[in-house]
């Protein structure tokens, strides 16, 4: 939870960023673009149910470390920033946080022979039956 609060924060300072930078119209959009699907995408992945969608971050960090230079770069302040912005971001995106609960098992459940919930569902009946002496 805590390295997506971390995208969060990360996301909102490229939201200030062309104001602190006082960047040019192009690169101002570029990061109104970028930085609000950061930090949509950390708030989703704050739910264990959809923990997974975090690695769409590091994809978002990758594009961080590349688009200086496959865009016009604007010197190294910005170059700077969005290099450590990139990386903190494609970091926090990696970690995986603490699953505390388990779920249906996702689109692999449809596959498999014996989906994850059904086998909670089994041995949830089963402890319940061993309590109670059924």
């Amino acid at each position: 939870m805590t390295a997506r609060i971390l995208n969060i924060g990360i996301g909102l300072w490229l939201m200030v960023l062309p104001f602190v930078l006082d960047l040019p119209r192009s690169w101002a959009n570029h990061e109104y673009i970028i930085a609000p699907i950061i930090i949509s995408i950390a708030i989703i992945s704050t739910s264990e149910s959809t923990r997974d969608f975090r690695y769409a971050n590091t994809l978002l960090g990758v594009w961080l470390l590349l688009s200086p230079w496959l865009l016009q770069h604007l010197g190294m302040t910005y170059m700077l920033n969005e290099t450590i912005a990139g990386l903190l971001v494609i970091t926090f995106s990696l970690i995986r946080g603490k699953v505390s609960e388990r779920f249906g098992g996702g689109w692999r459940s449809l596959l498999a022979r014996t989906p994850a919930h059904l086998l909670a569902v089994q041995e949830k009946d089963k402890n319940k039956n061993q309590r109670y002496g059924s």
